[in-house]
């Protein structure tokens, strides 16, 4: 299963940083095989991956990487698969135990007897920075993250079958509304007592977690919060880009253009779009400044493409961007 490469960590901030016509080879790279996976183009998704690795070396996000191993699983191109497994594996890289251990897409690489090496790799790596967790508060926001999300899934669901205005759909919304009230509940009670607190003490997980409430909450808590968002990014406690999104939604929220592009709308008809921003030419450069993958990669996790002449022109239509 495909890794997300947007929201999960900041670990590629530096190398945005000095964003350059390479970085845009990569990411287009990296989009053109994630499109060829999604199209069961297992081999040429592998091929194109490692095309984008050898701009960059080992210098690569462990997400395209943990992507590539897929591919190449996919493609019964064992070797190749390991090869990236157990680079993102070493020590310090890749600590999702439970994801790699339940991932489909790499089931045909148990029989092998390296899986039972990358999987006591990955272990390891998680077992050592969960001895600085704070078990208790990992464990409320695991039970909030799950709620969160699942709440969330059977709205796509329905939103797919049955039409974002069916009644379905405005039911279900309405679980989503008192599943977010107690979760802010719990949330609130942590960023009060103990401010917002980092992934060496609450894990990425548990971090995203404290951002996604917030994220859900109503424009009056969301501004409310956006502070100690900003000084939780000062003081390197959470990633830039979470700030980013709180910002855009705010910004929308508020009848004003987003800075960032990331706050996707839906049309009556179900038809996506990219809610109004500030001057899109440079909306790639912005996002690269805090982090965030370029419009073209973010937009593909909704099976979108990005035209940047196209948006401008439909910024002008009186039914989208409102």
């Amino acid at each position: 299963m495909r890794i997300v490469r947007l929201q999960i960590t900041a670990l590629f901030l530096s190398f945005f940083a000095s964003y350059s016509q390479e970085t845009k080879n990569y990411d287009d790279l990296i989009l053109e095989a994630y499109r060829l996976y999604q199209s069961q183009k297992y081999s040429e998704s592998g091929v194109t991956y490692e095309k984008a690795f050898n701009l960059t070396g080992d210098d690569t996000q462990i997400a395209d990487r943990y992507n590539a191993a897929c591919s190449w699983a996919l493609a019964n191109q064992v070797d190749k698969a390991f090869e990236h497994l157990f680079v993102i594996s070493k020590p310090d890289g890749y600590k999702n135990y439970a994801h790699i251990s339940q991932d489909t897409d790499l089931a045909n690489l148990h029989s092998d007897t390296r899986w039972d090496e990358i999987l006591a790799r990955v272990k390891q790596n998680r077992e050592e920075v969960e001895q600085y967790w704070d078990k208790p508060l990992v464990a409320v926001l695991d039970s909030v993250h799950q709620s969160d999300q699942s709440v969330r899934k059977k709205l796509g669901a329905l939103g797919d079958q049955h039409g974002w205005q069916s009644k379905e759909v405005k039911t279900q919304w309405k679980t989503v509304d008192r599943v977010d009230s107690i979760n802010l509940i719990k949330v609130k009670r942590i960023l009060d007592e103990r401010g917002w607190l980092g992934s060496d003490v609450l894990g990425d997980e548990g971090n995203m977690t404290l951002f996604l409430v917030i994220q859900h909450s109503d424009l009056e808590i969301q501004e409310n919060y956006l502070p100690l968002l900003q000084k939780a990014v000062l003081e390197g406690n959470t990633p830039p880009h979470f700030l980013a999104l709180l910002q855009d939604r705010i910004e929308i929220r508020n009848d004003r253009p987003q800075i960032y592009g990331s706050q996707v709308g839906r049309t009556e008809t179900g038809e996506s779009f990219v809610a109004r921003m500030i001057d899109p030419d440079h909306v790639d450069e912005r996002r690269a400044s805090i982090g965030l993958d370029p419009m073209a990669s973010y937009l593909s996790n909704f099976d979108m493409e990005w035209d940047l002449e196209a948006y401008k022109r439909s910024l002008k239509s009186p039914d989208k961007n409102e």
